[in-house]
């Protein structure tokens, strides 16, 4: 956790969900690179709710079958995992007064799958959604015609072999069509991680939000 820069209470929050497994300490990195457009930020990154059964060390949001059917380990992991991480959203509303029309939530990888779900899940809509190299699965009614949608940023590497970039293809193509404001980069030459253009293209979408 990062304050905000300012020094002031926060008015504004940025949770950052990390990749399978890893552990909050990875992401947080991302926090300097968007404290002078976000000084009043408050810059969260929650561990995931257990540690990796495999051949990773750190923490995982769900589990992923390697041997098996990893397409099906996703869809009934991110739903698995999606009340843990609402109520870990609802409970830092609570606690620091900043709602979800202030709040980002972005992830990398298993992070980002997860940041998609719950964040389109959601009855109030978030300040926005940023997923490095993730997926959508889809929740239920995100794409209700009275649904609030939050403004969503895809960047994701076209070299990447452990999330296809055809995935973010794809969720740029879903949300399009229904009616959310997407942004969508693709990183050159750029494997499983976060290259310096998607960071900056990442950056200009949080300087969007604010001047809107």
């Amino acid at each position: 956790m990062l304050p905000p820069k300012s020094g002031k209470p926060p008015t504004q929050a940025v949770v950052l969900l990390h990749g399978y497994g890893s552990d909050g300490n990875d992401l947080i990195g991302l926090a300097p690179y968007w404290q002078g457009t976000l000084p009043d930020a408050l810059f969260v990154a929650p561990d995931g709710p257990t540690q990796c059964d495999g051949f990773a060390s750190g923490y995982q949001w769900f589990e992923i079958d390697f041997a098996g059917d990893r397409l099906a380990s996703r869809q009934t992991g991110v739903v698995n995992a999606r009340p843990i991480l609402t109520q870990f959203l609802s409970d830092m509303w609570a606690q620091t007064g900043i709602t979800p029309e202030n709040t980002i939530l972005a992830g990398f990888s298993q992070g980002a799958m997860m940041a998609l779900h719950v964040g389109l899940s959601l009855d109030t809509p978030l300040m926005g959604i940023i997923a490095f190299s993730g997926a959508l699965l889809p929740p239920e009614n995100f794409d209700a015609p009275d649904h609030k949608k939050t403004p969503v940023c895809l960047v994701h590497g076209d070299m990447d072999d452990v999330v296809a970039p055809e995935l973010s293809a794809e969720a740029h193509d879903v949300l399009t069509k229904a009616g959310y404001d997407v942004k969508y980069h693709v990183s050159t030459g750029t494997s499983h991680s976060i290259a310096a253009d998607g960071l900056t293209f990442a950056t200009d979408f949080i300087a969007g939000l604010i001047t809107k």
